[in-house]
């Protein structure tokens, strides 16, 4: 099962007009939910923005410094990547460089794997929204409005019926949405 999972403001951007995406630093309640999370992933396909956000989580011993952060270091160290990128040559941690189409390196990650994958990066999951790959989208929705910015979705020509399978509201007002796809019309 292929799936995105992102932080996104009330009016639907991943990320403000400056690019900043410091609204969606996570409580310690919401840390621990994602560690769980990430330690059921069988992989992630990443876009460049996204892999160098996170490859601190790799490289980094100051994010060891607690045991929280040190156990989301080993979880995310331990998960394999698929980076996509026009610009870099070389990745770092337990990723590689993509080498196929994004529905190529999809296929190949779920085969090799029987967990669920994550797909990150507005871009690169908005392309398999596009492609009609994406299975669920896991939303942490921020009581923020940030008034424009990089948009959660990306246009479809098409509309994907979704089904809430599971939500959930955090103490620091956060709120995760589970949706699945589903052949039914809204």
């Amino acid at each position: 099962m292929l799936l995105v999972s992102m932080g996104v403001s009330v009016d639907g951007f991943i990320a403000d007009r400056t690019g900043s995406f410091d609204w969606t630093v996570p409580s310690e309640e919401l840390f621990r939910f994602h560690l769980a999370r990430v330690g059921e992933l069988g992989g992630c396909l990443c876009g460049r923005r996204l892999y160098e956000t996170m490859l601190p989580w790799e490289t980094e011993p100051s994010m060891r410094d607690s045991g929280l952060g040190s156990a989301f270091a080993d979880a995310w160290s331990a998960l394999p990547k698929v980076v996509f990128s026009h610009t870099l040559d070389r990745v770092e941690g337990n990723a590689r460089l993509a080498e196929g189409s994004v529905a190529e390196e999809v296929a190949a990650m779920l085969t090799s794997t029987d967990r669920e994958v994550e797909i990150g990066g507005a871009t690169l999951a908005g392309q398999a929204i596009e492609l009609g790959l994406v299975d669920e989208f896991r939303l942490f929705r921020y009581p923020i409005i940030v008034g424009g910015g990089t948009p959660l979705l990306p246009p479809v020509a098409d509309a994907i019926a979704l089904e809430l399978v599971e939500n959930r509201t955090f103490a620091s007002r956060v709120v995760y949405e589970r949706y699945r796809r589903t052949d039914e019309p809204g």
